[in-house]
């Protein structure tokens, strides 16, 4: 396997084991740690959403630059985890976090759809890179 697939594999399998950690175990759960109000749950919860957003604005770059490297068929997949993170980044957490802000300053809000949209969003961005992840797969073992 060439160094540069075995590396797009343990990005793209990193990104993927992180969106989950954070997006579908840490953010309900720190809701249910006894002495955890709502609103120190959603200080948490801003600060852990806005450094995981982060962190996968390294790792698209990473692939990005991966990819650049050695460029592969696939390459316009990466276009849909980079919308999706653009989405998320400009109008979802920005959202998220004014409401947030509201809550925890006990002032009322509208019922919103936009946490649905962001866990939406995060299953399509995991379902886009489970598929690239079955390509980069593919593609190393026929390089055997």
């Amino acid at each position: 396997m060439s160094t540069i697939i075995f590396l797009q594999l343990f990005v793209v399998i990193f990104w993927i084991g992180f969106v989950c950690a954070i997006s579908f175990f840490e953010s309900w759960i720190k809701f249910r740690a006894p002495g955890i109000t709502l609103a120190v749950g959603l200080r948490v919860g801003k600060k852990v959403f806005n450094a995981l957003n982060r962190v996968e604005w390294v790792l698209f770059v990473i692939t990005i630059i991966l990819l650049i490297i050695n460029p592969r068929k696939y390459v316009l997949n990466f276009i849909a985890p980079g919308l999706i993170l653009l989405l998320q980044t400009f109008y979802l957490l920005p959202r998220l976090n004014q409401r947030a802000d509201k809550i925890i300053a006990e002032n009322p809000v509208t019922p919103s759809w936009h946490h649905w949209g962001y866990i939406i969003s995060d299953v399509t961005k995991i379902f886009f890179l489970s598929f690239i992840t079955i390509q980069l797969a593919k593609t190393s073992m026929l390089t055997l």
